[in-house]
């Protein structure tokens, strides 16, 4: 697959950009956090991809972390959410959001993306809930962000990534909840006691209840 794409960025749509990559142009498909975060038109730019496959066509969609897009990858495991409207429920939530609603169960903030209703919200709550883990707990690899190339090492024509850069998410379960809390900005320490009164169980449940726990209280 195409893993990223490095180039000069040649257009900014609504929805979506061009990135040169030294005479070819290459369509992308962003968030509106992703929109917000780009430099400059002419600049340089990289985004890790996802390519879309359909009988009739091929879409690449961009995203500045790998997180970002382990997510997007989830979210549109999930019947009724398509591509466009994963990056709808990433540009209003962020990667960091979604890890929270969904582990919490928080249906209207993922209710709360354009085009999403009540009923999607609730079956994207219950489809991911045990998979968030996941994501949450690959550390630096999900939380590296995507480097722009220097401009004067613009790529070729043709020149672009085919790489698979799904991480290893292998770990046991407490493990696996340290790591997710960490990621979501809790320190090691506060992580730590929180899991250590959560006790055992699989890591989805562990995170859960840690969460509940280090929710501010009031």
């Amino acid at each position: 697959m195409i893993g990223k794409i490095s180039g000069r960025l040649d257009y900014i749509g609504t929805d979506h950009v061009m990135i040169d990559t030294g005479g070819v142009g290459y369509v992308v498909y962003i968030s509106s956090r992703t929109l917000a975060a780009l430099p400059p038109l002419g600049a340089p730019v990289a985004l890790f991809t996802e390519l879309l496959v359909r009988e009739d066509l091929l879409q690449l969609f961009g995203f500045l972390s790998m997180g970002e897009r382990e997510w997007h990858r989830l979210l549109v495991s999930v019947q009724g959410v398509g591509a466009k409207a994963a990056l709808a429920i990433m540009g209003t939530l962020g990667a960091d959001g979604v890890s929270r609603a969904i582990t919490l169960g928080d249906q209207a903030a993922i209710k709360a993306a354009p085009g999403v209703g009540p009923k999607l919200a609730q079956r994207v709550v219950l489809e991911l809930k045990d998979k968030a883990h996941k994501v949450m707990a690959m550390g630096g690899a999900a939380a590296k962000q995507v480097e722009a190339p220097k401009a004067e090492s613009l790529a070729k024509p043709g020149d672009y990534e085919l790489v698979d850069t799904t991480p290893d998410m292998v770990g046991n379960a407490q493990a696996d909840a340290l790591s997710a809390l960490v990621n979501l900005g809790y320190s090691h320490s506060d992580a730590a006691g929180a899991i250590a009164q959560v006790g055992e169980g699989d890591a989805s449940e562990i995170i859960r209840n840690a969460l509940r726990l280090l929710a501010p209280k009031g």
